[in-house]
């Protein structure tokens, strides 16, 4: 059982809707349950007995390629949800990248409950066509722009994403600490280290950001970034 009405994310995730007698209700079927990084929460193609929100640390979604080779199509922080809701088989294996940890139902419990409270159905497909156009983002991203380009959209989404999870540096809105390095930057990107750090290295040279730490981040010049993203 979990405390609903005290969670870290209960302003952000699907949950929301939920009156208090409800949110007693869910609680009664959640557990809350850590993830250390490298540990496999879902697996690609296997049954999805569970349904989760993430509480703390960040997810990846990957799917296998037909080589046998893993490509990053997606990432989960915390309030966002994983799993699928009404339906068997998971369409990708979920990663933690960092530890984490995840309130998780059972997905069968889940869809029941989920099917007699109408504004949690509305909440989880609006969730789902706003996944749906972070797919098609992530389509453009990785098919179709240069490593720069890839870079710079890559930092501004973070930005965006990190902000108001005490992920910030120095309280600024432009700075951010990412909670994992470049080699998994790398990774999400489809680019090598090198590649990588020599982007990083080329903005901090043309002031358009700044690197306190390996993993701080402070955009300096957010127009040239969004130029440069495309």
């Amino acid at each position: 059982m979990t405390d609903c009405a005290s969670c870290v994310v209960r302003n952000r995730a699907i949950c929301a809707s939920l009156n208090p007698e409800e949110l007693l209700l869910l609680g009664k079927m959640g557990r809350k349950q850590r993830v250390k990084a490298g540990q496999t929460l879902l697996w690609e193609g296997d049954d999805a007995p569970v349904v989760a929100n993430v509480l703390e640390g960040v997810l990846k979604l990957v799917v296998a390629t037909a080589d046998g080779r893993e490509q990053i199509v997606g990432i989960v922080f915390p309030s966002d949800f994983i799993g699928r809701p009404f339906g068997k088989e998971s369409p990708y294996s979920v990663t933690a990248m960092t530890d984490a940890e995840v309130c998780i139902f059972n997905r069968n419990a889940f869809d029941e409950f989920a099917g007699s409270h109408p504004d949690l159905q509305q909440k989880l497909l609006r969730r789902t066509l706003d996944e749906l156009d972070r797919a098609r983002h992530w389509m453009m991203l990785l098919g179709r722009k240069s490593a720069s380009e890839k870079v710079a959209s890559f930092l501004l989404e973070m930005s965006e994403r990190l902000s108001g999870q005490g992920c910030q540096v120095g309280g600024a809105r432009n700075g951010f600490e990412l909670p994992f390095g470049r080699q998994q930057i790398a990774d999400i990107l489809g680019l090598t280290i090198e590649t990588t750090s020599r982007q990083l290295t080329r903005m901090r040279s043309d002031g358009l950001l700044d690197l306190p730490s390996r993993r701080e981040i402070v955009i300096t010049d957010r127009d040239a970034m969004e130029v440069m993203a495309g």
